[in-house]
């Protein structure tokens, strides 16, 4: 994997309203963490860095960072992004981490996982490819870091599955994650309740019950009392 030549600028703003003036400015803050150097925070250039990022989308980038300091170039060294902070509602980039490496490390990072083909199951049988893993980490060296790893999906049947031990990762590649995690399936599409019309009018009637209760307790209330005069009446 080629490296991608970033200058970035050593910044001096800090403080919530520095740093938004600074984005203003088309300009995104960012830290350079790793090796036995302290952490570095710099700037980059808004517009730069998001069209990489678009030439490259959902790869994994090896940046050859450029460290400036106003027109001198004070170093450069090898770099990764760890993290990129995102706004919540517009998703523009506010904040980036880079990570410095080494070319001759092996380091870990994460790749995408992606479905070649269409699914037997699916174009015969009428089933949905649940894509069940979507990113693999992996262990190797940075030149060796795939772009992506590609599962071919066409054999797979209704219910059967593709497990990471049913694949092979590309030369130089290495994984912890367990042999038996599943990437792919096929499943049935699921089925949508029907609702029944006039299920309603076909309920129990029990409110109909408890009115003709009502009224007939409501007639034992309302049967004339005899008095105690119309008692000796009735002895008479």
């Amino acid at each position: 994997m080629e490296e991608i030549k970033l200058d970035v600028d050593i910044r001096q703003e800090t403080g919530t309203r520095k740093v938004k003036n600074m984005r203003q400015k088309d300009f995104i803050p960012a830290i350079v963490y790793g090796g036995k150097e302290e952490s570095v925070a710099v700037k980059v250039n808004k517009r730069l860095y998001q069209k990489i990022s678009r030439a490259h989308k959902g790869r994994n980038i090896i940046f050859d960072l450029h460290l400036k300091d106003g027109d001198k170039e004070l170093k450069s060294y090898p770099a990764i992004v760890r993290e990129e902070q995102e706004h919540p509602v517009t998703e523009e980039i506010l904040h980036i981490d880079f990570n410095k490496i080494s070319l001759t490390e092996e380091i870990h990072v994460k790749v995408g996982i992606v479905a070649k083909g269409e699914a037997v199951g699916v174009k015969q049988d009428g089933g949905i490819l649940d894509h069940v893993m979507w990113e693999l980490e992996v262990l190797c060296l940075p030149k060796d870091i795939p772009e992506k790893i590609e599962v071919d999906v066409t054999n797979l049947k209704m219910g059967e599955f593709i497990y990471l031990k049913d694949i092979t990762l590309p030369q130089g590649v290495k994984t912890k994650q367990s042999a038996d995690t599943i990437l792919f399936t096929v499943v049935h599409p699921m089925k949508e309740e029907v609702v029944v019309a006039g299920a309603e009018a076909t309920a129990p009637a029990e409110p109909e019950v408890l009115r003709e209760k009502k009224k007939e307790e409501g007639a034992e209330a309302t049967t004339p009392v005899a008095s105690d005069k119309d008692k000796e009446k009735e002895k008479k």
